[in-house]
């Protein structure tokens, strides 16, 4: 049992982890456990048994990360842990007695891509497909001249540089049946250990929501880091000094012990909200779509959440650069959705662009864009505030 908590497999989940003690516990003394014997000690609630398969539903996540533990490290393991059918108990057998079946062709269920091929590149686990970033882009030269321009010279000078890209966790709703129908995406809910604390607060919708183990980035934010990747790569003096890692793995530790910049998202900034944000003029509206200036109150609201097709929409495109708490250079390059971000990144990797910017990553400094697009293109940007 030490080896697979030590493991990691059981992830961020606290009710994964909890039934994975409790089946453990009764074990030890022949008790025969209930699905409401479980319903009751692990989530406190009583069971509707005419549809509520929320105990089902956990027991065969927590079968399926056994099986990724024996599966990867504990794979030399001599016994192994494992849940016997209709049983609610964990019974240790020797690693021969498993019997692995030939698994089945997987066919994808048809809610999976349409829910997401529009909006976002998903993200599982942390197997981004960052190889989207290699590409035939400017040649060295050129990148070198931006990379030297006072806005990026100072990234990667002294220390490696970490890319943060933001992403969004996404949970499904399986309609209280065995698969997922659709998935869904809620501001208030971040992670496995979130969505856990929400079912616990709203027992009857457990077995109707499941943790899917899965994050997505926009497509606004992938093409922009697609944009950026050279030029951070020639800043930091190659790329075997460039991390690239998703905002819901980053650790404190992480952004103090490196450069960071950051592509994505405003609302996608987690750990590096409250940095930015504590030294901006703007401040966070009432929601994710829009920013205030704080002296003046004034507010700028993107719509491009609300525009859909190819019709014309305005969004707003946020460049920074600033000393973090450890004397390490940040650059935030963000927008509200995708043409924001992506007109950013644009200016940020434009020598033309940068000409103009008063900010430097040794002097803190930001400026906002109006971005002009149509449908998810952008067109162009007006500067809207630049600030010392």
């Amino acid at each position: 049992m030490a080896r697979v908590r030590e493991s990691g497999v059981l992830g961020r989940s606290h009710g994964l982890s909890r039934l994975f003690d409790y089946l453990a516990d009764p074990a030890r003394d022949g008790r025969i456990l209930r699905e409401a014997d479980v319903a009751t000690d692990v989530f406190g609630r009583e069971l509707d048994l005419s549809g509520d398969a929320s105990v089902r539903v956990y027991v065969h996540r927590l079968r399926r990360k056994l099986d990724d533990f024996y599966a990867g490290p504990g794979s030399s393991e001599p016994n192994r842990l494992v849940i016997p059918v209709g049983e609610y108990r964990l019974e240790v057998i020797g690693a021969a007695e498993v019997v692995v079946a030939s698994p089945a062709p997987r066919v994808r269920s048809r809610w999976f891509w349409p829910a997401v091929a529009a909006a976002a590149v998903l993200v599982i686990g942390n197997a981004a497909g960052w190889w989207l970033v290699a590409r035939e882009t400017a040649p060295s030269r050129e990148l070198a001249r931006i990379a030297a321009t006072p806005f990026w010279r100072d990234i990667g000078r002294d220390r490696p540089v970490l890319v943060i890209v933001g992403d969004y966790y996404i949970f499904g709703d399986t309609d209280y049946g065995h698969e997922p129908k659709r998935m869904i995406r809620a501001f208030e809910i971040n992670s496995s250990a979130d969505l856990d604390s929400w079912l616990m607060d709203n027992p009857r919708l457990q077995g109707k929501y499941i943790d899917l183990d899965t994050y997505y980035t926009p497509v606004g934010a992938t093409l922009a880091l697609r944009e950026i990747m050279p030029l951070v790569q020639q800043a930091a003096g190659g790329p075997d000094r460039v991390r690239v890692v998703t905002s819901s793995r980053v650790t404190p530790d992480m952004i103090k012990s490196s450069d960071v910049v950051y592509v994505g998202y405003l609302s996608a900034l987690r750990l590096l909200q409250a940095p930015v944000f504590e030294r901006s003029i703007y401040a966070i509206g009432d929601t994710y779509d829009e920013l205030v200036e704080r002296k003046t109150g004034t507010v700028y609201a993107s719509g491009a959440g609300a525009a859909s097709g190819d019709r014309p929409n305005r969004d707003y495109g946020y460049l920074a650069a600033f000393r973090g708490p450890a004397g390490n250079h940040l650059v935030i390059i963000a927008g509200n959705r995708d043409i924001g971000v992506m007109q950013t990144a644009e200016i940020a990797t434009e020598r033309k662009a940068l000409a103009g910017l008063k900010i430097t990553s040794g002097t803190p400094g930001e400026a906002l864009y109006e971005v002009d697009g149509m449908g998810r293109t952008n067109l162009g940007a007006t500067p809207v505030v630049a600030a010392r």
